[in-house]
């Protein structure tokens, strides 16, 4: 039984597996915080958003993140600790399960489209438990008109039910809750998980399977915008690394915040319609745009008040990784539509939880390519499940969780379109300084910002540059609007030694961490390494 919004012709569940329920097709954003309101599921806060605690997990769990092994992945996909295999099955029983689970349940249908160039876009049925995540669904995808929804054929679908959790002795999972890939099917499920994150990272990782192999496309986790000039900049890097804030810049327009494609006719384009941003110690004054775009609308997670209704951005009680959805519309300066042309300049963010790297550096091409497949950074607490405390770790690729193929495929498409594009590579730290997790601080925004919007204005490209002894980088010894010590990360340590032998060790791991891609790398890419012994 379908209860108002509009239903696509032909549109039938029934095919899944999903019987009697109460189907709600498609209904706004509007009804959706509407519903999860008068159904006590969330809170309205003072700025018109709603809010709801995830429960147990408040963060990805990678572990629990499955890949069917059929004919078509067994010898494409990279398997391993990442990505790990899934019977299929076990995949057909578990499937069959979650259906029966919502079958005469009341449910949330949504069709949705992946890929803001026409020419890649896929379409998506998301099928959802609860209103509030198919508010997040309608907030992170490309939403069709009114007349397209009526004829609208999906390529994928999406099925996720929270409430419901597998049972490892019998359906192969490792515990109650996971998520699971099907590229034959093209299916994904999702259950025993409220955790939002999971919807938009499986179809991440769909993309990411199927750009490469089938439409010579490089998907890329970054964020990317757009200058008045039409230069575009895209920013690399993992979770808490400041992917979001650093590209909503007031003086550039946002092309998207976190997943984005580069074509072989080097077009660059959004994966996603809307953002999903961390909010834990947000302001109005360090994210103006962010703070503005948490409105009527909104999705807040895991995040709690004061004085009524008033969001506390500072509270991190529950979790670090506090989060937002909204629609890419809610940001005032935006690429309409989220398309943009060759990048002129690739930022590599990094939180440094060390404190050894420098705040920017310029990379050779060799560089660029040994730490595009490094993809050093610090696993933010909060962000995944069982993280307490930020963790030095390596992500291919600064997104190797949701990449199916071995990280050199993506490498050496980008390295590729680098060099074509002639691009400047940049290095920036947004970690620690001063020293390590605990001991320094973090390196203040403003002073991030000020070095990348010197880079984007081409102010740093005849200055003079001082080279790292251990990691071999070339960093400038001034810039406008950033205090020079700040520039060198020995000069902010109290001890300078300390600092050389927490540089060392640093090094020594991103050699160990190297040694796995070695063989598939040339000579120039093992020289963009740091100039240390292997030896560890």
């Amino acid at each position: 039984m379908n209860v108002n919004g509009i239903k696509p012709i032909g549109a039938d569940l029934s095919s899944l597996g999903i019987t009697e329920a109460v189907e709600h097709w498609n209904l706004s954003p509007e009804t959706l915080s509407k519903i999860s309101i008068e159904k006590g599921l969330v809170k309205e806060a003072d700025n018109g958003a709603i809010s709801v605690n995830t429960g147990k997990f408040t963060g990805r769990s990678p572990k629990d993140r499955f890949i069917v092994k059929d004919t078509l992945t067994e010898d494409t996909v990279w398997w391993g600790d990442i990505n790990i295999p899934f019977d299929p099955s076990k995949f057909d029983q578990l499937h069959q399960k979650i259906t029966q689970y919502l079958s005469g349940k009341e449910i949330y249908v949504r069709d949705v489209t992946a890929c803001a160039d026409d020419r890649y876009q896929m379409g998506i049925r998301v099928i959802n438990e609860l209103p509030w995540s198919n508010l997040f669904a309608s907030n992170m995808f490309l939403n069709p008109s009114e007349e397209e929804l009526k004829n609208f054929t999906n390529e994928w679908t999406i099925i996720n039910a929270p409430g419901f959790e597998a049972d490892p002795a019998t359906d192969g999972t490792r515990q109650g809750n996971f998520a699971i890939l099907s590229f034959s099917k093209k299916t994904i499920i999702i259950g025993g998980t409220g955790y939002t994150g999971e919807i938009k990272k499986g179809v991440f990782s769909a993309l990411n399977f199927i750009l490469p192999t089938q439409k010579n496309t490089l998907p890329m986790h970054c964020s990317a915008n757009v200058g008045e000039s039409g230069d575009t900049a895209i920013f690399f890097g993992l979770s808490g690394t400041g992917k979001t804030t650093l590209s909503a810049d007031p003086k550039r327009k946002l092309i998207g915040d976190d997943e984005h494609g580069w074509t072989s006719d080097n077009t660059i384009f959004n994966f996603e319609g809307g953002c999903y941003a961390k909010v834990i110690d947000l302001s109005a004054e360090k994210e103006p745009d962010i703070f503005r775009a948490i409105k009527p609308g909104a999705l807040l997670e895991n995040v709690t008040f004061v004085n009524g209704n008033e969001v506390d951005y500072h509270d991190k009680s529950i979790t670090e990784n506090t989060r937002v959805s909204y629609p890419i519309e809610h940001i005032n300066n935006i690429q309409e539509p989220s398309l943009g042309q060759n990048p002129t300049n690739i930022f590599f963010l990094t939180a440094d939880a060390y404190g050894v790297l420098p705040p920017i550096s310029k990379l050779t091409p060799g560089q660029a390519a040994y730490h595009f497949i490094s993809g050093y950074t610090a696993k933010v607490a909060g962000t995944e499940a069982g993280i307490t405390e930020p963790v030095a770790a390596f992500s291919a690729c600064f997104g190797a969780p949701f990449m199916p193929l071995h990280p050199t495929e993506y490498a050496g498409m980008l390295s590729a379109k680098m060099q074509e594009a002639g691009v400047n590579v940049w290095l920036i730290n947004t970690g620690w300084s001063g020293g390590g997790y605990g001991v320094g601080s973090r390196i203040k925004l403003k002073y991030t910002r000020a070095m990348i919007t010197e880079a984007l204005e081409g102010n740093l490209d005849n200055v003079d540059y001082f080279t790292h002894p251990i990691f071999g980088l070339n960093s400038p010894v001034s810039c406008p609007n950033v205090p020079d010590e700040l520039l060198n990360p020995k000069n902010t340590w109290a001890d300078p030694i300390a600092y050389d032998q927490m540089a060392m060790i640093l090094a020594k791991k991103f050699k160990a961490n190297f040694k796995q891609f070695a063989n598939n790398a040339n000579d120039e890419i093992l020289a963009g390494g740091p100039l240390v012994s292997e030896k560890v």
